[in-house]
C-alpha cells in the first residue's frame, strides 16, 4: 500500500466519522451539496483525494467547523507526508540540500532532537561525507556527494544569523555511535564545542545517566510551530496537523528538560572525546 494511499484514508476515515457524528447518510451528504453518491464513498475510502472546497463544503454540511485547521492541514501535507527518498532525491543529494536551505529561510526556530546522529546544521564536511556515503550505499540514489557536502556546508551560514534561533537537544548515544572514522568524530566533537558556544544556539545533551519522561524512539525536527520532520529508512515525513505539531513540542520539551547544557554539556563531550582518544592509543598499540 502506498503511502499517498494510507494518508488519503486517514483523511476519508476523519471525514466519515463526521458525517456519522451528524447523523447523516452518504446519500444524505451527497444529496446536500450536489454530488454525485460516489464521490462520498470515494473520499471516504481513498480513492480520490478531496480538494479545499470539498473539505470546506464537508465541513459545513456536517456543522463541525472545529475540524476545518486540521482536516486542511491534512489534505496541503498529502503529498508530501511520506516522501519516498528514492523519490525526492532523484535530482540527487545536492537538489535535497537546496530544498531545505530554502526551507531554513522561511524558519526562525528550530528545534531538533537527535538520539542516532548530528544534526546536519552542526556536522562537519567529514562527518556529513559519512552520513551522504551511507545514503548512496543503502538508497542506492545519487553519487554527488561532493556536490552535497558543499552545499550542507553552505547551509550552515544560517547559524550566525542573528534573526534565527536553534535549540539542540542530543542524547549521548549519538555522539557515541562508530558512524564515522574515530579521527572524523574527534573532529566532529570539537565542532560541537565550538557551536554550543554560539549566543543564538541552545546546545543540550541527555548524558546515559539522565532518567527519561518519554523513551528517546526517534530524531525530528521541529520548524516553528509549523511542521515536524521525521527521517525513517525509507521517507521523510512532513507531519502538520496541529494535534501532531502540539504533541511533538510537548515531547521536545520533555526531552529538552532533562537535557544538561553549557560547561555540564561541554563535559560530557570533553568525556567522549577522552574515551575514544584512549581507544584510538591503545589501538596502535
Amino acid at each position: 500500500m502506498s503511502s499517498l494511499h494510507e494518508a488519503r484514508l486517514a483523511l476519508g476515515k476523519r471525514l466519515r466519522e463526521l458525517r456519522r457524528h451528524a447523523e447523516l447518510s452518504g446519500r444524505q451528504l451527497a444529496e446536500s451539496l450536489a454530488w454525485p453518491p460516489s464521490k462520498v464513498s470515494k473520499l471516504e475510502n481513498g480513492r480520490q483525494a478531496p480538494t479545499d472546497d470539498d473539505i470546506k463544503a464537508w465541513i459545513r454540511a456536517t456543522d463541525s467547523h472545529d475540524e476545518m485547521e486540521g482536516l486542511l492541514a491534512s489534505l496541503h501535507m498529502l503529498t508530501v507526508q511520506h516522501i519516498e527518498w528514492q523519490r525526492q532525491l532523484r535530482g540527487g543529494l545536492r537538489s535535497h540540500q537546496t530544498e531545505l536551505a530554502a526551507l531554513d529561510a522561511k524558519t526562525r526556530l528550530f528545534r531538533a532532537l537527535e538520539c542516532t546522529f548530528i544534526p546536519g546544521l552542526l556536522q562537519t564536511a567529514e562527518y556529513a561525507r559519512a552520513r551522504f556515503s551511507q545514503s548512496v550505499k543503502v538508497l542506492k540514489v545519487g553519487t554527488d556527494v561532493d556536490e552535497a557536502v558543499q552545499a550542507r556546508i553552505r547551509r550552515q551560514e544560517i547559524l550566525y544569523r542573528t534573526d534565527k534561533r536553534f535549540h539542540f537537544v542530543l542524547t549521548e548515544a549519538a555522539l557515541r555511535y562508530r558512524l564515522c572514522p574515530p579521527e572524523v568524530m574527534l573532529g566532529q566533537l570539537d565542532r560541537l564545542i565550538a557551536l554550543s558556544a554560539l549566543p543564538n544556539v541552545k546546545f543540550g545533551i541527555i548524558g546515559f545517566e539522565t532518567p527519561y519522561a518519554v523513551a528517546p524512539t526517534h530524531g525530528f525536527w521541529l520548524l516553528d510551530d509549523e511542521r515536524v520532520m521525521v527521517e525513517i529508512f525509507s521517507a521523510e515525513l512532513n507531519l502538520a496537523q496541529p494535534q501532531e505539531i502540539e504533541l511533538y513540542r510537548a515531547i521536545f520539551e520533555s526531552m529538552a528538560t532533562a537535557a544538561s547544557y553549557g560547561r555540564q554539556a561541554r563535559e560530557i563531550i570533553k568525556r567522549i572525546i577522552e574515551d575514544l582518544s584512549a581507544e584510538m592509543g591503545s589501538g596502535s598499540e
